[in-house]
């Protein structure tokens, strides 16, 4: 290891570096990855998903011609906390349009569904820069086209609270006893619009809400004030075509032409009265109107050429990896495509579907479209997956909606309840919370708060689980470094950090050295009796490390004193004694394992301070292979953590068995899972992303005073696979490079300055090969 850390420091890409010149010419069109099928589908299960970050669809073409969509949003919140499908839409051509030719693909270089059935051309796209979806058909003869609402929320119905673990009304008296409700989970139905003049449209408005004032009471922070974040939620969509008639509520007819196109127009307000919903909807639509339909075009396609201009891997080999290469490199640009469609919204992608479910089948019984295994809530450690890759794809902006909801909007709602929960200052952050906050009513429990001695949550899964803050601090001081936005860093990222040392520090005693003593304590859902916990110890480690390497100007003396005192604090890193090898511990001590995670890694990854070019690399490697749980589908990270560690040969199985692993009942093939939480899974495709990423390229963090830290180029890459990538790198660096037969053969460093921070992995002989 000490001839590798010597190597480190000499060996640069200096021989093949091509500094400062026009980006070299790798093919950054994703059109090789296009999805095509040569026959329709029978349902849902046959959709492709569509959209412009905030919209959604589920699309498909029936085998009769039509072609059918379900709309979503990352904002459609029911009146149970639920986040529902908007609602679908069928539009049917008479005459049918033959099937004997036919060919759909979704083209991903402008986001659109494309289809030849016959003769027909259709095509289907969500505008990437306004909220209206446009489907326009085009066939050599004339038809008629019909648009048709399909609404599944017809009446008042009760649905179990039992499939869905994080139901408003889900909750346990107490642990270990048997499920309660605290009232029934009843779906109102959607509205139609009654009597529109050439037009159709529809709504869903939440008469009630059912959960924030009941949690808040609970929980112990009704004297929060702030408004009821379900109650009047409305949300709907209208359908318009040029010179449509309207055959009744539901139905909308474009006469008889060669060509027709409708625009269907969607929104959210809250809150709203149905007056007030559908004056917003009218001026979304005289706003979008305005804009010729040609130029809108235009502007969606520079969005998603922009988009895919950014970044890339494309991976190629011969002969018997050569299908291997491609199906990874496939599933890599297609997960990055639905994080597209999915991550510029008002709030957080979810881990369990994100807004693509479909039909849900379980326990062999239809739940519905709306239906998501483990239900309406965020858990952490789920929900940071997808956003683990964004900053090194380019794709800041999809980060915004993660650190709006945790960081912003609840930063002051956290403090309120951290004091009443601990009695002391600063910010814990929950592992599973409402995007407005509370806790699942079966994780805090039943009992008000004020009738607690403990008021702490009652679910021993979560009760002292609080390395989330750790790692959204850790999280957004890798995107000061990628942005070197300072307001954000100001603004949200040290206020943020801060309140979470603070908690730390406060709600945990100092032993007779000074150092904290984490107990009780527990690591992840895992270890349930803990001192010392890995992912905390670890977390506040990596978090002041990276305080205090900011530049000064960006802090003040006090903060930087305070957050020099904590890290004086920290005991080290759990280490124990294994089969006469010293590893890396869950915690100092620790006891009670009720879970499969593998907390003794989080020292590697998330928080990198153990990666293949550290002093430590071995024992992080021997903590990986004496791991007892393992594998590599939904959340599980071990191709990080082989990545991180230098083990190309071990990672590159794992991660094609994973990009093997799509849903069998799904056609699209990066519809991942179930695995342990939905369709399509964002944790499996979520790690996919950041593990392809971490094998070409891995970064070090800042090394302090506004110094860069270096970046290592394929520190964990087969050399029998080639490749071509653009990536991004701290202090806005953009890497562009082609391996070759073991040979990093071409690269471009923007800006050139940072060329001296970058160092070819592939040249040092000495990096250990996996086992």
């Amino acid at each position: 290891m000490k001839a590798i850390q010597t190597a480190l420091r000499f060996v640069t890409v200096a021989m093949c570096m091509t500094q400062g010149v026009e980006a070299m010419e790798f093919g950054e069109s994703p059109e090789r990855y296009n999805v095509v099928w040569d026959s329709p589908s029978s349902d849902q299960n046959g959709s492709m998903p569509l959209g412009n970050g905030s919209t959604g669809l589920n699309a498909w073409i029936e085998p009769n011609g039509d072609l059918v969509f379900y709309i979503s949003r990352t904002d459609s919140w029911g009146d149970n906390g639920r986040l529902l499908k908007v609602g679908r839409v069928r539009i049917a051509l008479d005459p049918a349009p033959s099937a004997n030719a036919f060919l759909q693909t979704l083209s991903l270089v402008d986001g659109t569904l494309k289809a030849r059935c016959g003769e027909t051309d259709i095509r289907l796209w969500v505008d990437a820069n306004h909220s209206v979806i446009h489907a326009e058909i085009d066939g050599p003869d004339e038809t008629e086209a019909t648009a048709a609402i399909e609404l599944w929320r017809t009446k008042q119905e009760s649905i179990p609270s039992s499939w869905e673990c994080s139901d408003v009304n889900l909750f346990r008296p107490r642990p270990g006893e048997p499920w309660g409700n605290l009232g029934p989970t009843v779906m109102e139905p959607d509205n139609v619009l009654q009597n529109q003049e050439g037009r159709v449209g529809w709504y869903h408005r939440n008469i009630k809400s059912v959960g924030p004032a009941m949690h808040a009471k609970i929980q112990g922070v009704d004297g929060f004030e702030r408004t009821d974040p379900l109650l009047h939620r409305t949300f709907g969509a209208i359908i318009k075509a040029e010179n449509a008639k309207r055959i009744d509520d539901t139905h909308l007819l474009s006469p008889k032409a060669k060509r027709h196109r409708f625009d269907i127009y969607v929104h959210t307000e809250h809150p709203a009265t149905e007056a007030q919903w559908l004056a917003a909807a009218e001026d979304v639509i005289a706003d979008i109107d305005a804009v010729p339909p040609g130029k809108r075009r235009a502007a969606h396609e520079a969005w998603w050429k922009a988009f895919w201009q950014r970044s890339w891997i494309h991976v190629t080999a011969t002969g018997e990896q050569r299908d291997d290469a491609l199906t990874l490199s496939r599933a890599y640009a297609l997960q990055r495509y639905i994080n597209a469609c999915a991550g510029r919204g008002a709030y957080p992608i979810k881990f369990n579907g994100s807004i693509f479910t479909v039909e849900g089948i379980e326990n062999d019984k239809s739940r519905g479209p709306d239906y998501r295994r483990w239900g309406p809530g965020y858990w952490w450690q789920n929900t940071r997956l997808p956003y683990i890759s964004m900053l090194t794809s380019g794709d800041v902006e999809m980060t915004d909606p993660l650190y709006k909801m945790y960081c912003q909007d609840l930063f002051d709602y956290h403090k309120y309840r951290t004091r009443v929960h601990t009695g002391h200052g600063g910010i814990y952050v929950p592992e599973c919370i409402y995007f407005w906050g509370e806790m699942f009513a079966e994780t805090y429990g039943s009992t008000p708060c004020e009738e607690r001695e403990d008021k702490l949550q009652d679910n021993r899964y979560h009760k002292w689980e609080w390395v989330s803050g750790l790692e959204m601090s850790y999280m957004m001081l890798d995107r000061y470094e990628h942005t070197l936005d300072e307001v954000f860093l100001k603004e949200t990222t040290i206020p943020f950090a801060t309140e979470i040392l603070t908690f730390f520090v406060e709600h945990y005693a100092v032993d007779e050295d000074g150092k904290l003593v984490m107990h009780p304590a527990q690591a992840l859902e895992t270890w349930w009796e803990c001192t010392n916990p890995m992912d905390p110890v670890a977390g506040m480690h990596a978090v002041t490390d990276r305080l205090l390497g900011l530049p000064e100007r960006l802090s003040s003396p006090d903060l930087r004193t305070f957050w020099a005192e904590v890290k004086a604090k920290l005991p080290d890193l759990p280490t124990r004694e294994f089969k006469g090898e010293t590893i890396f511990a869950p915690a100092e001590a620790f006891a009670m394992r009720k879970n499969g995670e593998v907390p003794e890694l989080y020292c590697v990854f998330p928080f990198r301070l153990s990666s293949f070019e550290k002093p430590n690399a071995e024992m992080g490697r021997r903590t990986l292979h004496h791991r007892t749980a393992r594998g590599n589908a939904g959340w599980r990270q071990d191709e990080i953590f082989m990545a991180y560690l230098g083990l190309a040969d071990e990672a590159r199985k794992h991660l094609v068995g994973r990009a093997r692993n799509h849903h069998k009942g799904s056609r699209f093939p990066a519809f991942w899972g179930p695995n342990f939480d939905w369709i399509p899974d964002q944790d499996h495709g979520g790690v996919l992303l950041k593990a392809l990423q971490a094998m070409i390229l891995q970064t070090d963090p800042s090394a302090g005073s506004g110094q860069a830290g270096k970046i290592f180029i394929a520190p964990a890459w087969p050399k029998d696979w080639n490749a071509e990538f653009k990536l991004h790198a701290p202090y806005k660096t953009v890497i562009e490079g082609r391996v070759k037969d073991g040979k990093l053969v071409e690269v471009n460093v923007t800006p050139a300055s940072r060329a001296k921070d970058v160092v070819n992995v592939m040249d040092i002989t000495t990096v250990p090969a996996g086992r």
